[in-house]
C-alpha cells in the first residue's frame, strides 16, 4: 500500500508505540517527518515542516494544545482534532459533554473554593474520589474516605498554588471488582478491549495493573462508540467501570498508550492507528 501524503509523528519520545507507529508507515510506503516537541518552533506563517496530516504523540498535554491548535492555523489536519484534544484534556469538560450526550458516568460536582470542596465531596458521600481536572496515568488522585482526610488533602492542594489544585474535581468512589475495562476506538471502530486488574482502586496500566483481553459485547462496543463520538472522534481510548448499575464511562484519552493493549490483545494497533490517519489525509 502506498500512500501520497507525508505524515508528521508529533512527539516527545520514541516509545514502543511510536516504534511501531513508524515501522507501520513504512510497511505501508508512507514517509514521515519527525517533529519533536521540544524542538519544532511555530511561526504565525508556516514555515518549516512538509506533513500534510500530523499525528500527536506529544505526552505533555500542554504542548500538544499549543502545537494541534498551531497545526490546525496553519491548514493541517490532525489526529486527534485540536477541539477533541482539548476536551478530552479536561475531566469537568469530558464529564459535561458525556452527560449532554446521555453517557452513563459517575456522579461527579465540581467545585471552585476550598469551602465548596467539602460541600462537594458531603454532596457525593464518603467514600469519593478527588480528582485534578487536567492529569493522566492516575497521578495526583486522591480517594477520600471522610471530612478529617479532605480536609487535610484540600489544605495540602491549596498549598501548592497551582492553577491545576484550585478546581475540585469530585466523583463518586464506584464500588467494582478489582478491574475496569478499556476500549479503543479508532473511527467509527472498536478495534482492541481489554480488562485491567488492580488490587488497588486505581487500574492504570501505567501503574502496574495486569491486563487481559476482553471482547466487547454489543453493550460496551455501544456505548465506547457513543463515548467517542460525544467528545468528537478519532483515535480514542474509553475506559469504563462496572457499577452496581452497570457500565458507566469515567475517563476518555486522547493520546492512548497501547503497549498494553496490544500484548494483551495481539491487535496491531499501530496499523489501525496509521490507516485512519491516511483517510483521513484524504479527506
Amino acid at each position: 500500500m502506498s500512500e501520497t501524503f507525508t505524515l508528521g509523528l508529533f512527539y516527545t519520545v520514541i516509545r514502543p508505540e511510536e516504534k511501531w507507529i513508524l515501522e507501520a508507515a513504512a510497511n505501508r510506503g508512507i514517509p514521515v517527518e519527525r517533529l519533536h516537541d521540544e524542538a519544532v518552533t511555530f511561526p504565525l506563517v508556516r514555515n518549516g515542516f512538509h506533513a500534510d496530516l500530523v499525528l500527536n504523540r506529544s505526552v505533555s498535554h500542554s504542548r500538544s494544545m499549543y502545537a494541534l491548535r498551531f497545526f490546525e492555523h496553519y491548514g493541517v489536519p490532525t489526529v486527534n482534532a485540536y477541539d477533541v484534544v482539548a476536551l478530552c484534556g479536561d475531566k469537568v469538560l469530558t464529564s459535561l459533554r458525556l452527560s449532554e450526550a446521555g453517557v452513563p458516568t459517575p456522579e461527579t460536582v465540581v467545585a471552585l473554593t476550598p469551602e465548596a470542596a467539602l460541600k462537594a465531596l458531603d454532596e457525593v458521600g464518603y467514600p469519593a474520589v478527588l480528582k485534578p481536572p487536567v492529569g493522566s496515568w492516575g497521578r495526583l488522585m486522591a480517594k477520600v474516605d471522610d471530612r478529617e482526610e479532605a480536609e487535610q488533602i484540600i489544605e495540602h492542594k491549596t498549598a501548592l498554588g497551582s492553577s491545576m489544585h484550585s478546581i475540585f474535581y469530585v466523583q463518586e468512589y464506584v464500588p467494582k471488582p478489582e478491574r475496569d475495562l478499556r476500549v479503543l476506538v479508532v473511527g467509527d471502530e472498536v478495534v482492541a478491549a481489554m480488562y485491567r486488574f488492580s488490587k488497588e482502586w486505581r487500574t492504570n496500566a501505567a501503574r502496574g495493573a495486569t491486563t487481559e483481553p476482553l471482547v466487547p459485547s454489543p453493550e460496551l462496543s455501544e456505548l465506547a462508540l457513543r463515548a467517542s463520538e460525544a467528545v468528537g472522534g478519532g483515535v480514542l481510548a474509553v475506559d469504563l467501570m462496572e457499577s452496581p448499575e452497570g457500565l458507566v464511562v469515567h475517563e476518555v484519552n486522547h493520546t492512548p498508550e497501547f503497549k498494553a493493549l496490544s500484548g494483551a490483545t495481539g491487535v496491531d494497533v499501530a496499523s489501525k492507528i496509521v490507516d485512519y490517519a491516511a483517510e483521513v489525509a484524504r479527506r
